[in-house]
């Protein structure tokens, strides 16, 4: 009966194991291409616009992050035998949180950036607003990063000490994961979760709003040449990528209750979460110009032998 489960176990491991390797490989080809791209229009001397050092930030952070979330599997169940092996488990997971984090927040300004760029009101706070985030996204994306690499290494820190005061010696590995406590888990998930889809929910709504009363206005219109497909592309973009973070906020959620009430990790759901930023950063291929258009032409070089032509930019 123990050699059954034991064999049940290492299926389980191995089939997790195979979809988070499944899931990596997609993140390194479709992240690194958002990256290749952007960083190649810089690196050209090209326009790159605040939109698109935003969505860099997004590729370098879910592809950082997914990287070292699959490293942390394999230190898990394979390398966590004394004490240096599980301080190095827990600073590669923290890395994997910091950048998790650095994906929410860059999404969340993404969206407010967005919101400021698109929405046509013209109010004094809202046109301030505009001036003072549209001309400073780098000094925020700095702020960004200071308050995801804070809410990361606390836990870390609290660990660690906590580490400091076991035996390592003499107590077991599951002695060792007793350090989850609600407190610092729900301080990191509200800095790290609640208040970036906080910011988020509301520019989302404001320009799905926005964009909605804008287009029956010009419907009701007797302008019969305004085209409306862009106005409709981006609010589908809007919804589809609320829903993605509605969804990753709940998964998340779900994550963190198990962990903080039950002491339990969930290994299964946090692998097929991982999947969700490279639905997300695919769906952006898509329904940005300049990166569909690159993949087109890197599809047909790569697959249909069709020779690039022409220095055209994108």
């Amino acid at each position: 009966m123990a050699d059954t489960t034991e064999g049940d176990t290492d299926v389980l491991y191995l089939g997790l194991l195979v979809l988070a390797l499944t899931a990596l490989i997609a993140g390194l080809v479709i992240h690194s291409f958002i990256i290749g791209v952007n960083v190649s229009d810089w690196w050209r001397g090209r326009s790159v616009t605040p939109v698109d050092h935003i969505v860099t930030s997004l590729g370098v952070s879910r592809l950082c992050s997914q990287s070292a979330f699959t490293i942390g599997i394999f230190l898990e169940n394979i390398f966590l035998q004394n004490v240096y092996s599980r301080l190095c488990y827990f600073f590669i997971d923290t890395v994997s949180i910091f950048f998790s984090y650095v994906n929410v927040w860059s999404t969340s300004l993404l969206s407010i950036v967005l919101c400021l760029k698109i929405s046509n009101l013209h109010t004094r706070l809202f046109l301030y607003l505009r001036r003072m985030i549209l001309h400073r996204t780098g000094y925020f994306y700095i702020v960004l990063l200071l308050i995801s690499a804070f809410s990361s290494l606390m836990p870390l820190v609290m660990d660690v000490i906590e580490e400091i005061k076991i035996k390592p010696l003499n107590e077991t590995m599951n002695n060792f994961f007793k350090s989850c406590n609600f407190t610092s888990s729900f301080y990191n998930y509200l800095v790290g979760g609640i208040i970036p889809h906080f910011f988020y929910f509301i520019s989302s709504v404001f320009l799905f709003v926005s964009l909605y009363h804008h287009t029956t206005r010009m419907k009701m219109s007797s302008n019969l040449s305004i085209n409306l497909e862009t106005y409709y592309s981006v609010m589908r973009f809007v919804s589809c990528t609320f829903v993605y973070n509605t969804v990753y906020f709940g998964v998340d959620f779900v994550c963190l209750f198990y962990y903080c009430v039950y002491c339990v990790n969930l290994p299964g759901i946090s692998i097929v979460l991982e999947f969700l930023p490279v639905l997300h950063s695919s769906y952006m291929i898509c329904r940005t110009a300049k990166l569909r258009n690159r993949m087109s032409k890197v599809l047909q070089n790569q697959f249909l032998g069709v020779p690039h032509t022409g220095t055209q930019s994108i």
